[in-house]
């Protein structure tokens, strides 16, 4: 017969979580720290003529000269880059640390769904950030890096703006493609119609370009078309989520 917790022995159990998660965070940023050249090795991948998806389409990416201008750019940008690292190294750990700790006050129903859905969010977000690293990034990139105003001018990159745009790129499109998880959420607990969403798709459309402008972290519209597409194309699919979802409550 499984005793009941009191109040300050969960409180004592989420202690242990949460000092489990902060040693599995600092392992994961010293390793990420140590690690420079494997790590910056990934980070400047994109502008490598041996990446994977210039080699599959045939293109050579651009050669831009990489600059850093401020003389604390270099160490900070390394802190920050391992940080980031560090947080998706031991995202699965603390996944495992959150579930194990709230596991114990549902059902066993309850239990199956909680755990699909939070593999399902974890897996999309790693595609998120997948499709980011090979595609939407080096794409923009190197749009961006070959345009010209004038033969005169030429492209210098610095560290800090590269750096801060793979990063946040990934971040940002690891949380979008979350949107079809979220859409069934809802659609589960009758916050969210197909009707409604197919009927204000195009307000949706508004929204979407809305906040691609506020993602991209450029002006043009080359770069926003291309933040734009993915997220349109991934609320189509949630419309269709939503749908089958309505449609097994019907038949339930």
């Amino acid at each position: 017969m499984e005793i009941e917790k009191t109040f300050w022995e969960h409180l004592d159990d989420l202690r242990g979580n949460l000092i489990g998660i902060f040693v599995c965070l600092v392992i994961a940023f010293v390793i990420s720290f140590v690690f420079k050249d494997i790590l910056f090795s990934i980070v400047f991948y994109p502008t490598e003529e041996s990446f994977l998806t210039y080699k599959l389409i045939g293109i050579k990416p651009v050669k831009v000269q990489m600059i850093s201008t401020e003389i604390s750019t270099q160490m900070m940008t390394h802190l920050k880059t391992a940080l980031v690292f560090a947080i998706i190294l031991s995202s699965p750990y603390i996944i495992k640390s959150l579930f194990s700790f709230i596991s114990p006050a549902l059902y066993e129903k309850e239990k199956k769904y909680s755990f699909r859905l939070i593999l399902a969010s974890y897996l999309l977000f790693v595609l998120g950030t997948a499709v980011n690293y090979f595609i939407i990034f080096p794409v923009t990139f190197n749009f961006l890096a070959d345009y010209q105003v004038s033969s005169k001018v030429v492209t210098l990159v610095s560290l800090q703006s590269y750096t801060q745009t793979l990063l946040m790129m990934t971040l940002v499109f690891g949380i979008v493609f979350e949107i079809p998880v979220l859409s069934w959420l809802l659609a589960r607990f009758g916050l969210l119609k197909y009707r409604f969403m197919k009927r204000y798709r195009k307000h949706a459309v508004v929204v979407i370009l809305i906040a691609a402008a506020i993602i991209t972290p450029t002006s043009d519209i080359f770069t926003l078309s291309v933040v734009f597409f993915p997220i349109w194309l991934l609320y189509e699919a949630s419309i269709l989520i939503v749908k089958r979802v309505g449609a097994r409550k019907i038949k339930a």
